[in-house]
Parts: C-alpha cells; structure tokens; sequence
C-alpha cells in the first residue's frame, strides 16, 4: 500500500490486522557523474522498496530525498543535510509510525552516507519507542554485481555512478540518464580512505567511480530482482525474531 495515494481509512484497515509493516526510502540529492540524475539515490532506493513492499503487503512510505551527502558536496547541485536532521526525521517518522501500531520499520538505504545517521535513529526507535527497525544497505550487492555486470567497480564494494547504478537508473527511469554523457573513471583512491573524512572531489574529477558505459535497462532488471530476492531473505528473518 502506497502511503502517498492511500486514505487514512485504507491505512487504519492495514493496521488493524496487527503486523503492518512499514517501508521509507531514504535517498540524498547528490551528483552522479554527468550522465546521472542527482536523484540516482533516491530513484534506486524507492524502485527497490517499491518492489519489496508489493512482496510483503507492506505500507510504503513517501522516500526521503535528502541525504548526508558531505563527501560529494563539491559538486554542483548536491544538497546534504545534517547527520542530526537526517537522525531527526528518521525518528521522527518512526515515533509516528509506532504511535499507529505499526509492527516494524525497514529502512531502505540508497546512499552510504546515510548509514550512521540511520543506524543512530534505529537505535532510537527501538529503545525509545519499541519499534523494531531494521536498516537495508543493499544486502548482496556486491554478488549481484558480480553475476550482472563486465565492468570491475572502482573499489572493492563502491559503486558510484558505474555500470551498477546506471543499469538500476536504465531499469526504473531511464529519462533521468544521458548515456551519451557516460564516461569511466577510475581515480586513484587515498591511503587514508576509509579512516578519515575525506571529500570525493579531493580525488576523482567527473564523479563517475567506475565504467558506466556498459550499462543496459536489462541488467538493471536482473540486479533489481536479485537485490530484492537478497533483501527479502534478511528482511524474513528480522520479521520472524520481531513478530510474533
């Protein structure tokens, strides 16, 4: 059920069965190379819970579009907001959602930066307000890309505007991409990488992590449906732990 269309009586009839579950998109509003929409994140985190929540009968809430998106924020038209807003709103709409009775919160990240706000917020639902809340970083991803795409990703796990996220994007809207923009690059990444705060900018030029330029709608398709087979097998078993 898509919170966004439903009426109030359609969602109080959903929850009155005792175990609705509840899906929020959480995306970010970030540069992907030339040739991807700044809503990439966005995109590929609503396709995925979209998918997830027709498999489950779940409430799909409206995506968050806004991310913690500090390390590409020097590139124009990305619009991060803050680790505490983003842990703000998470809670937020959690509390409002355990106010209603929902039996749990999945949350389906689409951008990495987002993944300790989420996880501070989780913890919050969960000892503050009883919800059980889980947090999806795109589980099996990385097998995924290895069984869809030719390309090798940029760094063991990181895909960023590559071929990954550009078949996602060619799969669910593919007006939000300009393949004949599409261009590798494969930046050297830091030895600090990883240990300390370091901005995208300070080492890659397009904001392309990777190759691109192989990129088909149908690969999409194939990643996307083993994303969801991934996540649904995760998301069974937290079910089977929280509800009873």
């Amino acid at each position: 059920m898509r919170l966004e269309t439903a009426t109030w009586v359609e969602v109080e009839r959903r929850l009155s069965a005792g175990n609705a579950v509840a899906l929020l998109p959480v995306g970010a509003q970030e540069q992907h190379g030339p040739h991807l929409a700044l809503a990439t994140d966005t995109i590929m985190a609503t396709g995925l819970a979209e998918r997830l929540a027709d498999q489950l009968d779940a409430l799909l809430l409206p995506a968050l579009p806004y991310g913690e998106t500090w390390t590409t924020a020097g590139w124009k038209g990305t619009i991060s907001i803050s680790f505490n807003t983003l842990v703000a709103l998470t809670t937020d709409i959690g509390a409002a959602l355990a106010a209603h009775k929902v039996a749990a919160l999945i949350i389906v990240n689409g951008h990495f930066g987002n993944s300790a706000p989420l996880e501070q917020a989780a913890r919050a639902l969960m000892t503050q307000h009883n919800l059980p809340t889980m947090i999806l970083n795109y589980p099996g991803i990385e097998q995924a890309a290895a069984a869809v795409c030719e390309s090798t990703p940029a760094a063991p796990g990181f895909y960023h505007a590559d071929e990954v996220e550009t078949s996602v994007v060619l799969a669910l809207r593919p007006d939000a991409v300009q393949m004949d923009q599409a261009q590798p690059e494969y930046p050297q990444f830091p030895p600090t990488f990883g240990a300390t705060p370091t901005r995208l900018d300070t080492f890659n030029r397009s904001g392309v992590f990777g190759d691109p330029r192989p990129a088909t709608a149908a690969k999409g398709e194939q990643l996307l449906t083993l994303l969801t087979v991934s996540a649904l097998s995760v998301i069974h078993a937290f079910l089977a732990e929280h509800i009873r």
